[in-house]
């Protein structure tokens, strides 16, 4: 496959993976059992005013590249300023898929189905755009760049980053006099299950979307 093959197959399965990604997060938030643990602050801040929650993911992933700029120190690259464009596309897909969307949570069983594909399509969405190399989310963009600085495992680096996240939107949900307005079951299981999804995702088709897209 000639180089401007793999270099579509590349941007294609980026793009692809930031959709699933868009899509699981948002279907996770749309469950009634608390958003994925790295947008439970957005969301507990937009469960407790009403203001929108793609506009306030979009704020903090921004806050996100600005702690990275900080945390890279001499390893940082303009490259990362390219985050703040990426969040934003992928914002608006978050706010699409909202909108269009008709789910109404309530009931159990179809809550932790709508869970459980929320899981699968994160998992997925976010192993296809890391393995493609290009511009990392925000989200793990930090995470690699505190598991960089510290010399710490980049998977230990996630978790507790996640448990941070949850905690600070217990704590928002407090002020606000709902302490579990935007995490819940949902957020404790997606912690735990996303990761498993990647690794499984991984061990079957990284290395074709790694050599299709000329990475090997």
């Amino acid at each position: 496959m000639n180089e401007t093959a793999n270099h579509l197959v590349r941007g294609v399965t980026y793009l692809a993976g930031m959709v699933l990604l868009a899509l699981g997060i948002t279907l996770n938030s749309l469950t009634g059992l608390g958003a994925s643990a790295i947008v439970s602050v957005p969301f507990t801040i937009s469960e407790t005013t009403g203001w929108n929650f793609g506009n306030l993911t979009l704020l903090v992933y921004c806050l996100f590249v600005v702690a990275e700029f900080f945390v890279a120190g001499k390893n940082r690259s303009p490259a990362f300023l390219l985050q703040i464009p990426l969040s934003i596309v992928f914002t608006r897909f978050m706010n699409l898929f909202k909108a269009l969307i008709p789910y109404r949570n309530g009931y159990l069983p179809t809550d932790l189905l709508m869970l459980v594909l929320a899981i699968v399509l994160t998992g997925v969405g976010a192993a296809m755009t890391v393995d493609m190399k290009l511009i990392p989310n925000p989200g793990d963009g930090i995470v690699a760049s505190i598991s960089n600085r510290s010399g710490k495992e980049l998977g230990l680096c996630k978790n507790l980053f996640d448990v941070g996240c949850f905690a600070c939107s217990l704590l928002i949900g407090t002020a606000f006099g709902d302490t579990f307005a935007g995490v819940g079951l949902g957020t404790l299981i997606s912690m735990v299950s996303v990761g498993r999804v990647i690794a499984v995702f991984n061990f079957l088709l990284r290395r074709r979307l790694v050599v299709a897209s000329g990475l090997a």
